[in-house]
C-alpha cells in the first residue's frame, strides 16, 4: 500500500511540475550609482555593497542603468562615485545607459535627448571597455518613450547607430515610492516604521508580480519572460534578498536581459505614444484595445504613499 501511495505522490508531483509555467525574469536596476536621501559617500557605498551582496548571493545576472550626472562633483569626475560602478563590474554584472541627467523624452526636444544619451555614456563606456565588454542597452527615464511614432522611429534609429538595444519593462511597480518612505523613516530614526515599510514592500511586489503574470496570460495565453524594474536604493539594499526568495518560491529562474528579450513577445512593436511611463505589457494590451488590460492592478498602500510625500503612484 505504501508503494502505491508513493507512486501516486510521485505522479502528482510530476504532473504539477509539468503544468508549472516556465517562469523567467531579468532584473534591471535603474538610477545607478545610487538614488537615496542618504547622500554621504559611506552610505552610498554601503547601499551598493549590500545590494550587490544580495544579487551575488541569489546568482542574479542583473544589469544596472547609469545616470552619469551622479559621477561628477563640482564639474569634475568624482572618483568615489565612479568606484561604485566599478563594484558592479567587478561583481560580473552589466551596465547600461539611462541618460546623463534622467530627463524625459516626452518633455524635451529629441536633439537634446540624444545629447543626454551620448553625454551619459562617456565614463561608463570606458569602464566597461576595461572589462572587455560593450555598452549594449538603453533604458528610457520614467519609461516615457516619445509622443509620436516619428520621434520614436528617429530615436530608435539613433540608438541602433550607437549599438544600443532598448531595455523594455514588463514588471513595472512603485518601488521608488516605498524607497522614499523607507528613507524618510530612516531619517526619522524610526526602525519600526522602516520594518513596516519593508514588509509591506515585499507583499506589494508579490501582488504586483501576480498581476503582471495574469496580464501576460490575458494577452498571450502564457507567461512571457518578465523584465523587472527596480532602483539602486536603500530599501532594495535591505530587502532584495527577500524579493529574490519570493520570486524563487514562485518558480522563477533569473536570466540575463539578453535571454529574456529572446521571448518572441518582445518582437512586437511599441506603438504607445501616450504621456505615461507604462509597462510593455500594458502597451501591448492597449494596442489590442483597453478591454485587454487586466483591471485589478495592485496599488501602493495609502499610508506608504502619504509617508513618501508622493501624491500618486
Amino acid at each position: 500500500m505504501k508503494f502505491f501511495t508513493l507512486l501516486f505522490l510521485l505522479a502528482a508531483t510530476a504532473s504539477s511540475l509539468a503544468q508549472r509555467p516556465d517562469r523567467r525574469i531579468a532584473v534591471t536596476i535603474d538610477d545607478l550609482p545610487v538614488v537615496s536621501t542618504r547622500k554621504d559617500i559611506e552610505n552610498r557605498r554601503s547601499i551598493t555593497s549590500k545590494l550587490l551582496g544580495h544579487i551575488t548571493k541569489a546568482k542574479v545576472p542583473a544589469i544596472g542603468f547609469v545616470n552619469e550626472n551622479k559621477l561628477y562633483k563640482d564639474g569634475k569626475p568624482a572618483e568615489e562615485e565612479i568606484e561604485l560602478l566599478e563594484m558592479w563590474l567587478e561583481a560580473g554584472l552589466e551596465l547600461g545607459n539611462h541618460t546623463y541627467s534622467h530627463r524625459s523624452l516626452n518633455r524635451i526636444e529629441l536633439v537634446d535627448y540624444k545629447d543626454d544619451v551620448t553625454k551619459g555614456e562617456e565614463i561608463t563606456r570606458g569602464l566597461i571597455a576595461k572589462h572587455n565588454a560593450k555598452l549594449r542597452y538603453f533604458r528610457h527615464p520614467y519609461l516615457q518613450t516619445g509622443r509620436s511614432m516619428e520621434v520614436k522611429a528617429e530615436f530608435a534609429a539613433f540608438l541602433r547607430g550607437r549599438g544600443y538595444t532598448i531595455a523594455p519593462v514588463t514588471f513595472d511597480n512603485g518601488d521608488y515610492i516605498f524607497a522614499r518612505a523607507y528613507d524618510i523613516a530612516f531619517d526619522r530614526g524610526d526602525n519600526k516604521l522602516m520594518r513596516e515599510a519593508g514588509d509591506a514592500y515585499v507583499k506589494y511586489m508579490e501582488a504586483k508580480l501576480d498581476y503582471w503574470e495574469r496580464q501576460s496570460v490575458e494577452l498571450f495565453g502564457r507567461e512571457v519572460a518578465q523584465t523587472m524594474l527596480l532602483h539602486a536604493n536603500f530599501i532594495n539594499s535591505d530587502y532584495f534578498d527577500d524579493l529574490a526568495r519570493m520570486m524563487k518560491k514562485r518558480g522563477y529562474r533569473f536570466v540575463t536581459l539578453e535571454e529574456a528579450l529572446r521571448d518572441e513577445a518582445y518582437r512586437l512593436p511599441d506603438t504607445y505614444t501616450g504621456p505615461a511611463g507604462i509597462s510593455w505589457l500594458h502597451r501591448w494590451a492597449l494596442e489590442r484595445g483597453r478591454e485587454f488590460v487586466v483591471k485589478d492592478e495592485p496599488r501602493v498602500p495609502e499610508w506608504v504613499l502619504k509617508l513618501s510625500g508622493f501624491e500618486s503612484e
